[in-house]
């Protein structure tokens, strides 16, 4: 399982119980017997009722048990082949479903679909039937075949879960919408794992920098850490970064106090000769305090001085 995956199907199980107030939950799919058969995982309906207010598709849901769900996110092959694998696993899982009870269970297992978009080829051998917004009953079907394009929803808190399934632009606005509505710690996984545009990644990067809240940047510190744990090789590269940022600070750092130091010399230089034309003999305890001065302000001052004093105490007072 790839990390954009393992970071969907987290997103599922830990958003479903809490945007559908517990009248839903996920769970993982185990392998069916020996055939390794295997789905995303499950839909469990806990209360029904809870579900009737909520934006579809979850309404779609409450006269099952459960629904089996398959998640294809941006990337993913969503071909007839993928397709047939998923009515494969609901099958499956029908039979397992069966096995397990006694009398036998006589039910029929949903299926949910959950993709960036529906397939173009898809129109041509399927009924799809809109339900709302983003959602669309396949047919014939002797089941619950729902197909659910994540590119289409709407933005709403309660669908999350399926909004990460979207691509292109949708996905970009999904991201900038939904980070401030999440824990930090869950928006950082997005930015590493979505596959969203260069541009919104560096937006949601600058706008998640280091927090005020000590408590918030520890978080966000301890996350840091891990993922260049995860990533030894983009942490050898930030080391290298900086010391090559580090060189080149040093080198203009160099430059510019090389500078300050020829500015300061030729002012010295400047206040002796106007010193030495007008007769006014230095001490040795006034030429320390010219060499000891870092100030081109008071050095020039002092030149100004200079013209006019009587002495170069005076000049230099």
């Amino acid at each position: 399982m790839g990390k954009l995956d393992r970071f969907a199907k987290e997103t599922f199980a830990e958003e479903t119980s809490r945007v559908t107030g517990g009248a839903a939950a996920w769970e993982d799919a185990p392998e069916v017997r020996l055939e390794r058969v295997q789905a995303d995982g499950y839909l469990r309906v806990l209360r029904p009722e809870g579900l009737a207010f909520l934006a579809a598709p979850w309404p779609e849901v409450r006269a099952h048990e459960e629904a089996l769900v398959e998640l294809k996110l941006a990337g993913d092959h969503v071909d007839v082949r993928e397709v047939k694998r998923a009515l494969l696993r609901r099958q499956a899982r029908e039979v397992e479903r069966v096995e397990e009870r006694e009398p036998p269970w006589m039910g029929e297992e949903p299926l949910w679909f959950v993709a960036p978009h529906v397939p173009s080829w898809l129109h041509g051998v399927r009924a799809l039937e809109p339900v709302a917004p983003g959602c669309y009953r396949v047919g014939p079907s002797a089941f619950q075949f729902l197909w659910i394009a994540a590119n289409e929803l709407p933005l709403r808190d309660e669908l999350v879960p399926f909004l990460v399934a979207r691509s292109g632009r949708a996905l970009d606005e999904f991201a900038r919408w939904v980070a401030p509505r999440r824990e930090v710690e869950w928006v950082l996984s997005m930015i590493q794992y979505m596959p969203m545009s260069a541009w919104t990644r560096e937006d949601l990067k600058r706008r998640f920098g280091r927090s005020d809240d000590p408590e918030i940047e520890a978080r966000r510190q301890e996350i840091l850490q891990t993922l260049l744990a995860d990533s030894p090789e983009v942490k050898e590269q930030l080391i290298e970064q900086g010391i090559e940022k580090g060189i080149e600070q040093g080198i203009e750092k160099g430059v510019e106090q090389g500078q300050q130091q020829g500015r300061l010399t030729e002012a010295r230089a400047a206040l002796r000769r106007v010193l030495a034309r007008r007769g006014l003999a230095l001490s040795a305890a006034l030429e320390a305090q010219i060499d000891g001065c870092s100030e081109l302000a008071t050095l020039g001052r002092w030149l100004e001085q200079a013209v006019t004093a009587a002495s170069a105490g005076d000049a230099l007072a």
